[in-house]
């Protein structure tokens, strides 16, 4: 026997439209309450992050000032000039170079400071 459903209305249950509005509440919630955590971690992140960079450039421009101080002094007060250009010596440290001098200081014992005998009067 064949049964014809086709006169069938389905009716809307008015508990799950609710159960549905209740999860969509519940999830944001859940959502907002994660971006509030993770917001202020982030944004401390970012700012040490942009701290660094702005210490290193700082650190850098400090530099960049002391380098042109000197210069300055070399040539205003020393009379100092840049030499000749075939003149010139360029000397490239090889990273070995660093590892051996490291080696070699380590394994030179220091040398006691001589001591002064008080000034006194002769």
């Amino acid at each position: 026997m064949k049964v014809d459903n086709s006169q069938i209305v389905r009716e809307q249950d008015p508990r799950s439209l609710r159960e549905l509005l209740f999860m969509l509440a519940l999830v944001a919630v859940l959502v907002a309450g994660l971006v509030l955590y993770a917001w202020p971690h982030l944004q401390v992140r970012q700012t040490g992050m942009a701290s660094e960079r702005l210490n290193r450039e700082r650190e850098r421009l400090l530099e960049q000032g002391r380098k042109r101080r000197v210069e300055a002094i070399a040539t205003r007060d020393l009379g100092m000039r840049p030499p000749p250009t075939e003149r010139l010596i360029v000397v490239e440290r090889s990273e070995g170079a660093q590892d051996a001098a490291r080696v070699a200081r380590s394994e030179i014992a220091p040398q006691p400071a001589p001591t002064q005998a008080p000034a006194g009067r002769r």
